[in-house]
């Protein structure tokens, strides 16, 4: 139903920002929920981010929660995850995925399809 494509990663120092894109293929991008995911080597992928299908309602851990901002542009189905002060601990592999569940959710077996996956590295 849905390819994703990420971009935007990349390496930075730390306290900068990095802004993420997810370009999804189709014409049914605003029907999906869309959320971001971070995976740090030898550790488990984590939520980082959600928002629903119009918009309308966003998620964030605590560990996130007013560094980064989610959001989406319909008309040009993308999705972008804006990252203010970064911290040595977000590096890791950041991956998009969309959702049939309208609302956004926190947990990955609600997230039907995946992007490949882009590298953000904050050095100290």
């Amino acid at each position: 139903q849905v390819q994703l494509v990420e971009s935007g990663g990349g390496l930075v120092q730390s306290g900068a920002s990095l802004r993420l894109s997810c370009a999804a293929s189709g014409r049914a991008f605003s029907r999906y929920a869309m959320g971001w995911f971070r995976q740090a080597p030898g550790k488990e992928r984590e939520f980082v981010a959600a928002i629903s299908w119009n918009g309308g309602n966003t998620y964030y851990p605590d560990s996130v929660k007013g560094r980064f901002t989610i959001s989406r542009d319909n008309a040009k189905n993308t999705v972008y995850l804006q990252m203010n002060s970064l911290k040595p601990e977000d590096t890791a592999i950041y991956y998009c995925a969309a959702s049939e569940y309208l609302r956004g959710s926190y947990s990955l077996k609600d997230y039907d399809y995946w992007g490949q996956g882009t590298q953000v590295t904050v050095s100290s």
